[in-house]
């Protein structure tokens, strides 16, 4: 398995930042791209994971929605509830002060062991020094500028960090940092599931 070398901003005995290992992830894997490699590698034909996936959400909500807990081969899932005001009297609980607050997941020992199987030690990758480059300013705006002319006025966090080298989570905090500047360099805005950050 891949790994690699980030700081955290703690510091150790000696006064340095303490370090911490993670994976060396590779671009995200998309639904379609599972299915191609499960495709290639175990001979399930193309969809049949998506297919598979679609109604196993189905039924589970389903299901969930009845009240019961699923356990599962990748885990179990169960409905997550809260109340939506603060209430000391069991008995003054009704209906309309509980809300749905998602879906609390636990993957059990079963990824363990599919991923042991196939781990054989780990190599490292070298990756750049998060807090070198994130010190580098002018160099972190000129990324900035070319993602900016490349994908036509905009930026995610994702492209960012591709860009310059930082984690996912370096290149979102110092995107964020320059919508909070005075003045602001980027507006942040949602689209979809991620947010677009653009120039003001």
């Amino acid at each position: 398995m891949p790994f690699e070398v980030h700081h955290t901003p703690a510091k150790g005995k000696d006064g340095k930042n303490i370090v911490y290992v993670r994976p060396a992830m590779r671009d995200k894997l998309t639904m379609q791209g599972l299915e191609d490699f499960c495709s290639r590698n175990y001979g399930l034909r193309f969809g049949e994971l998506g297919r598979a996936f679609d109604v196993f959400l189905r039924a589970a909500g389903e299901v969930m929605a009845m009240g019961y807990r699923i356990d599962t081969p990748i885990g179990s899932f169960a409905p997550r509830l809260m109340l939506t005001r603060e209430i000391t009297d069991p008995d003054d609980v009704s209906p309309r002060d509980i809300r749905f607050n998602g879906v609390e997941y636990n993957p059990g020992k079963h990824w363990n062991e599919a991923l042991e199987q196939w781990n054989n030690g780990f190599r490292r990758i070298d990756n750049a020094n998060t807090q070198e480059l994130l010190a580098n300013k002018d160099r972190l705006v000129e990324v900035l500028r070319t993602c900016l002319e490349r994908y036509n006025g905009y930026v995610t966090v994702h492209l960012f960090a591709r860009h310059s080298g930082l984690t996912y989570y370096s290149a979102r905090k110092q995107l964020n940092e320059w919508t909070e500047s005075d003045p602001p360099l980027l507006l942040k805005t949602r689209r979809g599931q991620e947010f677009i950050y653009t120039e003001i």
